[in-house]
C-alpha cells in the first residue's frame, strides 16, 4: 500500500513537471466510435487533443465513418499529456432532423487512454463536469493538477472505453442512495434531443436555458453541459421542461422514450453531479485538507462499524483519499500512531507533513506515506493534554493547535515538533480553530462563546476581540484576508448550561443537542475585514438557509462555501466582491443538498474546482442516545466524503494562510 501510494505521488509530480517542460514522447493511436442514442454518427469531425496551462496542443483529426469509427495517429506528442477528444458535427443514424454544427461531444481520456474508445453523450457530461473550470470551446486550459484531476475523476461517472457508466456512480452507494445517476442520464437525454429534434425552437431553447445566470447563451452542446456544470442551480425548471417536452410521460405511465434510464422522474433542485467515497478509515470525518499533490486527507472521530457517539466510542485515524476518491490509507483503522485515538476538527497538512490532533490529547505528525514523522517523547509538553481541535497552518510554516480543554495553544514555529510551547491567551474560551492572516496576526474562535480573538503572533497580549455568533466554529481567510467565521447558532439563541471543564465530547452533546432540537433554522456566518470592520455585525443568515454551519472555506473566486450540519447540506454563499448572477456579499447563492450528504463539518474546493464534503454524523439518535436501536447504532458517524464536481472556482492546495486561486 505505501508503495502505490509513493507511485501515485511520484507520477503526478513527475508529469506535471514534463507538461510544464514540453517534453516530447512517441506517436499516439487511439481509435473509436462516435454515437449518439447508442447508434453511429457519420461524418463527425473528431479531434484529438492534449490539455495544458496555455493552448492545448492538436494532435490529430479524423471524419467518423458511416458506423460511426474513426481513427487518429499522432506523431510528437506531449509527455504525460492529458489527452481529450471534441467530435463536432455529423449525421446522427438515428436522427431524420438535419446534421446540426452545434452538436459537440467531448470525451476526456487523461494520460492513458484505452485502445479503443467511444464518444458520446454520457462521456460529453462526465467529461464535461469534472473538468467544467477548463473548458472554453474546443479548448481545455488549466493548472495541471486541476487537469489531471478532472480526467482522473471522469472515469467515476462514465467509462470511456465502453462510453457506459463508471464503476463508482454503480456502487452501492451512489446508484441507489443519490440522484446523480438519473441526473447524468436526463442530461444525456437531453443531448440526444438536440441532435434529433427537428424544432429548431426546442434546441434555441436548450442552450438558453443552459447559460449561466446573466451570461450569453453556450455556441454548442459542449459549452452549454461545462455551463450547467458551472451553476447547475440556475434553470433546473427550464431544464427539466425541455426533457419532459422532448420525451413526453405516457399516459399510461410506462417508460418515456428517452434513450438513457433511469432518468429523473420529478423536476430537481439543481443538476449537480456528486459522488461519495469511503474505505481508508472514512468515518464520522471532521475536517479536510488537500496536499499539493491533490490527495485528500481527513480525521475520523471515530471508528469505520463501531457503534460510537458521543456518549461511547472507539476513535478513528487518519484517512487519505486520491484526487478521485480511491483509499490510500489502511481500511477502518486509517494511519494510526504516536497514540491518536480519534481526531476531531484537527486536521491540517504542511508542505511535507498531514498534522492530527486528538480527542485523548495526543498529536500526530504525519510523513505522506502514512508513517508517524516524529513520536510522543518528541514534544517537549509536561502536562497531559485533553480535547485537541483545531490546526492552522500559516504561510510562513509555523503550526498553531487549539487546546479546546485546556483554555490554551500550543505553537510550533516552522513545524517544528521538538520546538513546541503552550501559549497562554486572555479571553479563550474552549479555542476550536486557528487561522493566520498576511499580518502575521492569530486569529482563534471560541466555541463555547461567541467570540473571535485576534493578537500578534509574538505578543498574545495585545489581544482584541470580536463578536460573531454563538458557539464559534471554522474560520477560514480569502485571498484579501478577509476573515470568514461560522458559528452554530444565531446571536438570539436560547444557549444551555455547559459545565466548567465540561469534555469536548459533553460539549458537542449538550449544546449540539440543543441546536439540533431547535424548531428552526440557527446559525450565522461573519466576515471581519483585515481592519476589524464587519459588513454584517450579527452576520449573514442567509434568509434562515444558515442551519448550523460548521466547516467554512473560500473558493479560488472568494466565495464562501460552508458544511451544514443539521441543515444536511453544503451551502454557497457570496464573498467580498459579490458571487454569481449579481448575488450580494452573504447572499446565499445555492444550498446542494443529497442522498449522500448528512450532516456536514468540513467542505474544501480542490485544484479542479470540485467541493468535497464531510459526513460528520448521521442519525442524531445514534450520536446521542445513551442505548441507540440496534439497527441504527452504528449511524452515528456519517458514511464517507461527498464531492460535488465543477462548481467552485479551483484552489491551490495546501490551505496555509489565505486561499490561493490559479
Amino acid at each position: 500500500m505505501a508503495g502505490h501510494r509513493k507511485s501515485i505521488r511520484l507520477a503526478l509530480t513527475a508529469t506535471t513537471a514534463l507538461i510544464a517542460a514540453g517534453a516530447a514522447q512517441a506517436a499516439v493511436h487511439i481509435e473509436g466510435r462516435v454515437e449518439i442514442a447508442h447508434a453511429p454518427v457519420a461524418g463527425s469531425r473528431v479531434t484529438l487533443w492534449s490539455a495544458s496551462s496555455g493552448a492545448p496542443a492538436r494532435i490529430g483529426e479524423a471524419t467518423s465513418g458511416a458506423n460511426g469509427g474513426f481513427a487518429i495517429d499522432g506523431a510528437d506528442t506531449p509527455a504525460a499529456p492529458d489527452y481529450y477528444l471534441v467530435a463536432e458535427g455529423g449525421t446522427p443514424a438515428v436522427s431524420a432532423a438535419r446534421p446540426d454544427p452545434r452538436l459537440a461531444l467531448l470525451s476526456v481520456l487523461g494520460a492513458a487512454p484505452p485502445a479503443k474508445v467511444v464518444v458520446n453523450e454520457l462521456t460529453t457530461v462526465a467529461s464535461a463536469y469534472t473538468n467544467a473550470r477548463f473548458i472554453r470551446g474546443e479548448a481545455i486550459v488549466g493548472n495541471a493538477l486541476g487537469l489531471r484531476i478532472g480526467a482522473m475523476n471522469a472515469p467515476n461517472l462514465v467509462d470511456p472505453a465502453t462510453g457506459g457508466w463508471g464503476k463508482v456512480v454503480l456502487d452501492p452507494i451512489n446508484s441507489t442512495q443519490n440522484t446523480t445517476l438519473a441526473n447524468l442520464d436526463t442530461l444525456a437525454d437531453l443531448i440526444t434531443a438536440f441532435a434529433t429534434q427537428a424544432d429548431d425552437g426546442w434546441r434555441a431553447k436548450f442552450l438558453a436555458a443552459a447559460a449561466p445566470a446573466g451570461g450569453a447563451a453556450p455556441a454548442n452542446t459542449l459549452d452549454a453541459m461545462a455551463d450547467i456544470a458551472r451553476q447547475p442551480w440556475a434553470a433546473p425548471k427550464a431544464l427539466y421542461g425541455l426533457f419532459d417536452a422532448a420525451y413526453p410521460q405516457p399516459r399510461d405511465g410506462s417508460r418515456r422514450g428517452a434513450p438513457f434510464v433511469p432518468y429523473l422522474a420529478y423536476q430537481p433542485d439543481d443538476f449537480a453531479l456528486a459522488l461519495t467515497f469511503a474505505g481508508g478509515g472514512v468515518y464520522s470525518a471532521g475536517r479536510l485538507m488537500f496536499d499539493e499533490t491533490g490527495n485528500l486527507w481527513a480525521g475520523s472521530n471515530w471508528m469505520p462499524g463501531s457503534q460510537s457517539g458521543v456518549i461511547n466510542s472507539i476513535g478513528g485515524g487518519l484517512a487519505e483519499l486520491s484526487p478521485s476518491g480511491v483509499a490510500l490509507s489502511p481500511p477502518i483503522t486509517g494511519f494510526t500512531g504516536m497514540g491518536v485515538d480519534g481526531i476531531g476538527w484537527g486536521t491540517a497538512v504542511t508542505r511535507d507533513k498531514a498534522w492530527v490532533t486528538s480527542f485523548n490529547g495526543k498529536i500526530g505528525v504525519f510523513n505522506f506515506d502514512g508513517s508517524p514523522a516524529a513520536s510522543e517523547a518528541d514534544f517537549p509538553f509536561k502536562q497531559k493534554l485533553l480535547g485537541l481541535m483545531g490546526i492552522g497552518v500559516a504561510a510562513d510554516g509555523d503550526v498553531w493547535i487549539a487546546d479546546g480543554s485546556d483554555d490554551q495553544l500550543l505553537y510550533f514555529p516552522g513545524g517544528r515538533v521538538k520546538a513546541g510551547k503552550i501559549v497562554k491567551v486572555p479571553g479563550l474560551l474552549s479555542p476550536f480553530d486557528v487561522v493566520v492572516d498576511p499580518q502575521n496576526r492569530v486569529w482563534v474562535s471560541n466555541s463555547q462563546s461567541d467570540t473571535v480573538l485576534r493578537f500578534p503572533k509574538d505578543d498574545p497580549t495585545k489581544t482584541e476581540t470580536f463578536r460573531a455568533g454563538i458557539s464559534v466554529r471554522a474560520l477560514a481567510l480569502d485571498s484579501k484576508g478577509n476573515v470568514w467565521v461560522a458559528s452554530g447558532a444565531s446571536p438570539n439563541f436560547p444557549v444551555p448550561k455547559v459545565p466548567d471543564g465540561a469534555s469536548i465530547m459533553e460539549q458537542f452533546r449538550i449544546m449540539g443537542g440543543a441546536v439540533l432540537r431547535y424548531p428552526g433554522p440557527t446559525g450565522v456566518i461573519n466576515m471581519i475585514r483585515p481592519d476589524g470592520t464587519q459588513p454584517a455585525p450579527m452576520g449573514f443568515d442567509g434568509g434562515g438557509q444558515v442551519n448550523l454551519p460548521w466547516g467554512v472555506n473560500i473558493d479560488g473566486d472568494d466565495n464562501v462555501w460552508s458544511g451544514q450540519l443539521k441543515g444536511r447540506a453544503v451551502l454557497f454563499m457570496a464573498g467580498a466582491a459579490g458571487g454569481p448572477g449579481g448575488a450580494k456579499t452573504g447572499d446565499v447563492v445555492h444550498v446542494f443538498r443529497g442522498g449522500g450528504i448528512q450532516m456536514i463539518t468540513d467542505v474544501q474546493i480542490d485544484a479542479a474546482g470540485n467541493v468535497w464534503a464531510a459526513n460528520n454524523w448521521n442519525d442524531p439518535k445514534a450520536v446521542a442516545d445513551p442505548n441507540p436501536p440496534g439497527p441504527i447504532s452504528t449511524w452515528g458517524g456519517g458514511s464517507g466524503i461527498s464531492v460535488i464536481y465543477g462548481v467552485a472556482a479551483p484552489v491551490k492546495p495546501p490551505r496555509m494562510g489565505i486561499v490561493q486561486g490559479y
